[in-house]
């Protein structure tokens, strides 16, 4: 029985092989025939193992006629520069009787391969091209010592760089852009000619894309973590000037041998160079699994500084805060967002430099009393350690809602505050876990339906506030099509259609309230007056546009209201998209795109607009512009801010 088990196993593995598309290398190789690749051990190698696929050889290479001639060669005593040849099996393109018979060579190996031409240059559509003069229809001798060959990282496609590791690092984290890097490096030709001596004093110190150091080079310490040693061989066309050293005429390849000693975290956090993280103390773990990313409670200790010439200091927990650490939670908007964002990319007991833009600094938060607006700051943070909330594995069905009440009372909180983007990621993460809650009853299935469908609204209501019109109207739909007379989504609803400019789609929702819940009626009404009112302005603006407009192609005089509309926003097309700042904001503000704080907690929907009208005038930050609010500033720089109703 074992023996059939061992056959349907071979089997297996040769119908699993064949599965496998050949490689252009397997396809050569089957046009190899007895007797044109013969093979002659001048020297014997030394031990057992031979090259395999992946790895790189370095050989010298002496190709003679069958009587003797020197043809070509890598030797300089032949004739050639004394640099050996350096292939990737499987990777390089190699003739064919090298690429059979390397692979049986040992390390230091010297053997005679007898060649037709078939097995090198004269080869049907050899993928390597015979160089100037070369006998390629004859039958060669091919003379090879294999001086060494070892796994290799392959870092260009090209095979312009390659890594060889003599020494494993201590981690995985590797250097970046524009990470600082201490490094012993020394530099050979491909021919064994000393370029860079290793320096004695200290390790060499440079800063990732800053051209200080060749670009092969570069790329390959992009891969080492701290501690490992390297030989990365670097082609000419990778090996760039540099502050390192010159480049040097005639070398066509360079190997570079490295010990990377230490490099330090710089992040351009931001991307645009204005919130730089440079780490000036390591942490515990590894970055980034050991980072506070998820939302947790953090001890911190700071100090906060002017970029001033004097380095003002204007807070220092240690002194300021009777040496008390900051205790804060993420996600909740209780620091500056440029402090909060770096926090999370540090490790525990790590210590960090922080340059902040205004903007991410105190421009849009509390600001202390010694800052002034505008300022750029820097932070020295260091996390002392952090704590994540346990996740609700084990927890009760109440003990899960109870949790749910919290996070979603910090939401509000951040609403509140016009924090919408916090305030949804809050909703957002309880709308995920409860993916995984699965209530017992049906009381429990009815409370954990009404939270759901909650939930949704205040993401709806966060997106509205954000200009976020069609996703609004999403998240609304999740209520409605689980249960379509959902008053409070209809209305949400509505209100994200006449944002919107759907002003037909609107009214049948604020219809449709009255027609299933009477004490709707009140905040149904007064939405359809603001629905009105909003038409008129919408049809004078279109109106106006028609008539002022330079374009041609439309004609009021056969074209109805509907119509007009439909054209301009076809020509105009993209413009009710734009973002703030990408539309001219001349003219004077009207005041019909002010944003409004509406509660999402609010189920009283009597009340939604006087809640509205209360909190008007509150210095929440502007939603992203409307069609009517952009039509409007558009209408202003033009001169057209006077309309009346045709």
């Amino acid at each position: 029985m074992a023996v059939v088990a061992d056959d349907d196993h071979e089997q297996q593995v040769k119908q699993t092989e064949k599965k496998k598309p050949e490689t252009e290398d397997e396809k050569r190789r089957k046009k190899i025939v007895p007797g044109s690749l013969m093979k002659a051990v001048v020297r014997p190698g030394g031990g057992k193992s031979k090259p395999a696929e992946g790895n790189q050889v370095i050989y010298h290479c002496t190709v003679r006629t069958l009587d003797g001639v020197t043809v070509e060669s890598t030797r300089s005593e032949f004739g050639g520069k004394g640099t050996p040849i350096r292939h990737v099996i499987g990777k390089s393109k190699i003739i064919l009787g090298l690429l059979e018979g390397i692979p049986t060579m040992l390390k230091g190996e010297v053997a005679m391969f007898k060649m037709k031409p078939e097995m090198h240059y004269g080869e049907k559509d050899c993928p390597v091209a015979a160089p100037d003069n070369f006998p390629k229809d004859s039958e060669l001798h091919f003379e090879i010592e294999l001086i060494e060959f070892s796994k290799v990282k392959v870092i260009t496609d090209d095979l312009g760089v390659l890594k060889k590791v003599i020494e494993e690092g201590q981690s995985w984290e590797t250097p970046r852009e524009p990470y600082e890097v201490k490094a012993w490096i020394s530099a050979k030709s491909g021919d064994g000619k000393v370029i860079l001596s290793r320096t004695q004093d200290e390790p060499y110190f440079f800063t990732f894309g800053k051209s200080e150091v060749p670009e092969g080079l570069e790329l390959g310490i992009a891969t080492m973590p701290r501690g490992e040693k390297a030989v990365i061989y670097v082609k000419s066309q990778y090996y760039t000037e540099s502050t390192l050293m010159p480049v040097v005429e005639g070398v066509d390849e360079v190997h570079f041998e490295v010990e990377l000693v230490h490099f330090i975290q710089v992040r351009d956090v931001l991307g645009d160079g204005r919130l730089i993280k440079r780490r000036i103390r390591d942490g515990r773990g590894e970055f980034p699994m050991d980072c506070p990313l998820q939302d947790s409670l953090l001890r911190v200790h700071y100090k906060g500084s002017l970029l001033n010439e004097e380095k003002t200091v204007f807070y220092d927990t240690r002194i300021d805060n009777n040496g008390q650490p900051l205790e804060f939670s993420s996600g909740e908007g209780l620091v500056p967002q440029g402090f909060e964002m770096s926090v999370r990319l540090m490790l525990p007991g790590e210590v960090s430099l922080v340059t902040c833009p205004p903007d991410y600094a105190y421009d849009k938060f509390e600001r202390p009393a010694n800052v002034p607006e505008g300022a750029y700051v820097q932070w020295e943070i260091e996390l002392l350690d952090f704590n994540t909330p346990k996740d609700w594995t084990g927890f009760s069905f109440r003990e899960i809602m109870d949790d749910v009440e919290k996070i979603k009372g910090t939401g509000n909180r951040l609403f509140k505050e016009g924090k919408f983007e916090l305030a949804k990621a809050k909703y957002e993460k309880v709308l995920r876990e409860f993916n995984h809650v699965h209530p017992q009853d049906d009381e429990e299935g009815k409370e954990f339906a009404n939270t759901r469908n909650l939930l949704h609204l205040n993401v709806a209501a966060c997106l509205l506030k954000l200009g976020e019109h069609k996703k609004s109207i999403e998240a609304c739909n999740k209520v409605l099509d689980a249960n379509p007379v959902h008053v409070k989504a209809l209305y949400r609803r509505g209100m994200a259609y006449m944002a919107s400019g759907d002003f037909e789609e609107a009214r049948a929702d604020f219809n449709k309230m009255m027609s299933i819940d009477k004490s709707s009626e009140g905040s149904a009404k007064a939405a359809l007056l603001k629905l009105k009112k909003e038409e008129q302005v919408s049809s004078c603006i279109m109106h106006k546009l028609f008539i002022h407009s330079s374009f041609s192609t439309l004609n009021s005089n056969h074209l109805d209201e509907q119509e007009v509309e439909r054209k301009v926003r076809k020509q105009f097309k993209g413009l009710f998209d734009k973002r703030p700042g990408e539309i001219s904001e001349a003219g004077t503000n009207d005041g019909g795109d002010e944003a409004t704080s509406e509660n999402p907690e609010k189920d009283d929907l009597d009340n939604i607009d006087d809640h509205e009208e209360r909190t008007r005038q509150t210095t929440t930050p502007p939603p992203r512009p409307g069609i009517l609010s952009q039509l409007r500033k558009l209408f202003a720089s033009v001169g057209l801010n006077r309309c009346t109703i045709l």
